[in-house]
Parts: C-alpha cells; sequence; structure tokens
C-alpha cells in the first residue's frame, strides 16, 4: 500500500487534516513575528541612520544589501504564512490575493525603489564619499523610497496582525460561503 494511503502512517488524528490551527500554535507564530519585525526594525534603522554612515562607503555598502535581503526575506516570509493558511490550501487563493494585494504590491515597489536608491546612491557617492551629492533625481527616488517605506510598514503590520487570525487555520461558515460564492461564480 502506498504510504501516503496508509492510515497507520498518517501522524494525525482521523478525519483531522494535517494542516489547520495546530500548525499555527502561539510559540510559532510569536517566533514568526519577532524574526518579522525584527527585520523591519533593523529596515528602519537602515532607513533612519544610512546617511550618517555616507564616510565609510564600505560600511553602507553593506548596510544596504542586508536591507534588501531583509525586505526580500520579509516578503518570502508573508508569502510562507499566506501558503500555510487554511483558505490557501482549499483553493480560496483570490480570496487572499484580494485581501493582501496591496501589502504584495507594494513590498515588490518598496524593494524595487530601495534597489534603486541604493545603487544610485553608491555610484555617486563610492569615489566622493566626503562630498556632499545629491542630484535632483536622487531626491524625488529618496522621497518616493521614504514614502513607499511608511506605507509599507503600515501594510505590513497589519498583514502579520490579521494572519495571527485563527480562523483563517481552520474551516468555517464564512470560509464556507466564500467556497460556494467563488464555485458559483465558475
Amino acid at each position: 500500500m502506498c504510504a501516503t494511503l496508509d492510515p497507520a502512517r498518517s501522524h494525525t488524528q482521523p478525519g483531522r487534516p494535517a494542516f489547520g490551527p495546530e500548525m499555527l500554535q502561539t510559540n510559532n507564530y510569536s517566533l514568526v513575528l519577532l524574526i518579522q519585525l525584527s527585520l523591519l526594525t533593523f529596515d528602519l534603522f537602515v532607513n533612519s541612520f544610512s546617511e550618517l554612515l555616507r564616510v565609510a562607503p564600505v560600511v553602507q555598502l553593506v548596510l544596504f544589501i542586508f536591507q534588501d535581503i531583509a525586505i526580500l526575506f520579509n516578503l518570502i516570509i508573508i508569502l510562507l504564512m499566506l501558503f500555510n493558511t487554511y483558505v490557501f490550501q482549499v483553493g480560496l487563493v483570490s480570496l487572499l490575493l484580494e485581501r493582501f494585494r496591496a501589502l504584495l504590491l507594494l513590498s515588490a515597489i518598496y524593494l524595487t525603489l530601495s534597489i534603486s536608491l541604493h545603487s544610485w546612491i553608491m555610484n555617486l557617492r563610492w569615489l566622493k564619499s566626503n562630498r556632499y551629492v545629491w542630484t535632483d533625481g536622487l531626491q524625488v527616488l529618496f522621497v518616493f523610497q521614504r514614502i513607499a517605506s511608511v506605507l509599507y510598514y503600515y501594510f505590513y503590520k497589519r498583514t502579520t496582525e490579521y494572519l495571527g487570525d485563527p480562523r483563517l487555520y481552520e474551516d468555517s461558515p464564512w470560509l464556507r460561503d466564500a467556497f460556494a460564492n467563488a464555485r458559483a461564480r465558475q
């Protein structure tokens, strides 16, 4: 008999799915939330204080690289949390995309703006680190990146709070209604 069909090899109780509320334990969610907020705090720190390090371009470059990696990791963590929801596992991906579209788009825009800003800053200041160099285009990009960062922080924190809702990880009447509506539209 195939191992996946053998009930003796199942690690869950009969009739219980292998995913659901037991996947979202308080300890697991607390750890993931701590990692997410730490990465957001680091991102905020680099946005706030990176200009003070312009006399040391190598240090600034390393901070920029770590910041971009932190933004990417936060995006990956959010996607993994979305994939872990019961809503995703029953096939209501459109419901999740509808609810979290703003964060996903804003994360991509913020990452693009951050990489562009960091590349431009390092390109202008690498050899002239002791001079104050700000072109008009760089100032515009800087302002847009900072505005995007504030929106990113807001939507990211709101999404992490919403993904902590246990109703997303179990079967519920509102989910059955959403599933019925999705099937009726097809």
